[in-house]
């Protein structure tokens, strides 16, 4: 059985945020989806062990914030490979609050945004799914909104572990213009093929040349924190 094929379905790429009291998180999460038009249902599949779980589960509301093409790396480094129990995600962040639940919505990339109040969750092992009735919602942009196989083809994202679509990943061959190297922090792949347009680095750039500024685009950690691939 080859696992990887689950990563053919389709997904987006979207800010799950929630509240606890006069606290606030949220996290990037792919696994999201239109269950009805009327009334308007979407499901969301998050992590027990994130904190957004812990506040969707406490407030039984959620918004999503849709994803943009334009959104660079280490905004979904913010949002989805560090944890709102060390830092707090929203200091730099454009948000507002709700009209209906007063949940964050992260204004920042996103073409559009759904507010939602939880109907029912459904235990699936590592996972919860949340069935939300949409109760607000509002076209933001015109920009293409990010699809998980854009992340992940284009952008060279990879999942965190604690993401429904995370696999195991295999080492890498050496490519044509050098060797990969795999950020030990978060999973993320630099390959010289295709540079970190994001930070301005060419494609052909062996990660040898990149300058010692350079930081992992996904999570921040510096060039001493990957490791060669192989």
């Amino acid at each position: 059985m080859n696992i990887k094929a689950v990563q053919k379905i389709c997904y987006g790429m979207y800010v799950i945020s929630s509240k606890k009291d006069d606290k606030i998180n949220g996290q990037i999460a792919n696994t999201l989806f239109q269950i009805t038009s009327d009334p308007p249902t979407v499901a969301v599949s998050i992590n027990k062990q994130n904190l957004t779980h812990e506040y969707i589960t406490t407030s039984k509301t959620f918004t999503a914030s849709i994803i943009s093409k334009e959104a660079p790396m280490n905004f979904i480094g913010n949002w989805g490979f560090k944890s709102g129990r060390d830092i707090d995600k929203f200091k730099d962040a454009n948000f507002r609050a709700g009209k209906v639940t007063g949940v964050p919505i992260v204004l920042d990339y996103s073409t559009g945004y759904l507010e939602c109040e939880v109907l029912s969750s459904t235990d699936v092992g590592t996972h919860t799914i949340f069935i939300g009735k949409v109760v607000d919602c509002e076209v933001l942009s015109d920009a293409e909104p990010m699809t998980y196989s854009y992340y992940r083809q284009i952008k060279g994202g990879k999942s965190p572990k604690t993401a429904p679509t995370y696999v195991k990943e295999e080492s890498t061959a050496v490519g044509a213009t050098g060797d990969k190297y795999k950020c030990t922090v978060c999973g993320y792949i630099y390959d010289p093929q295709n540079g970190d347009p994001d930070s301005g680095i060419k494609a052909g750039t062996k990660f040898e040349d990149l300058p010692d500024t350079w930081v992992c685009p996904v999570c921040g950690a510096p060039k001493s924190e990957f490791e060669k691939e192989g």
